[in-house]
């Protein structure tokens, strides 16, 4: 496994030990699949995912007054948050700055200017964010601002 949950120290809190049960529950799950977890950015996306779910489950709870269940999955989504920061990705800064510099060669080169050119350009073969560690969405969310703009 890329990042090492396993290495935690699964004592500490059971939400704790029930977020890695829950993690390394999916890493396995996935091993087992044709799409394995390999990197550490598909270990943040699975966090991400688990910390949305974990919040709308939250959500559900506060709604159905069950605050007992709320706090649980609250103190789960705080662990999982302390994982996904964690793991090292580009700041956005320097993200912005990749999109930025795609658009403008685009302009200068006649290019088309739409949100699937700019991110092939971006993170495609040669591009300026190729093979670095970067969410998809993220960059997809500073490219439509830059190309609203």
């Amino acid at each position: 496994m890329p990042l090492s949950l396993a290495a935690d120290d699964a004592d500490a809190r059971p939400n704790r030990l029930n977020v890695l049960r829950a993690l390394l529950a999916d890493t396995t799950n996935l091993a087992k699949s044709n799409k394995p977890v390999q990197t550490d950015l598909q270990v943040l996306s699975l966090i991400r995912k688990r910390a949305t779910a974990g919040k709308s489950a939250a959500s559900e709870f506060g709604q159905a007054k069950r605050d007992d269940l709320k706090a649980k999955e609250e103190a789960q989504v705080h662990v999982l948050e302390e994982y996904a920061g964690s793991i090292e990705t580009i700041p956005e800064a320097e993200i912005q700055l990749a999109v930025q510099r795609t658009v403008e060669s685009l302009k200068r080169d006649g290019g088309r200017l739409d949100l699937g050119t700019v991110l092939k350009r971006v993170l495609g073969k040669d591009g300026l964010l190729e093979g670095r560690p970067v969410e998809t969405g993220e960059v997809a969310r500073l490219v439509k601002s830059s190309l609203a703009s």
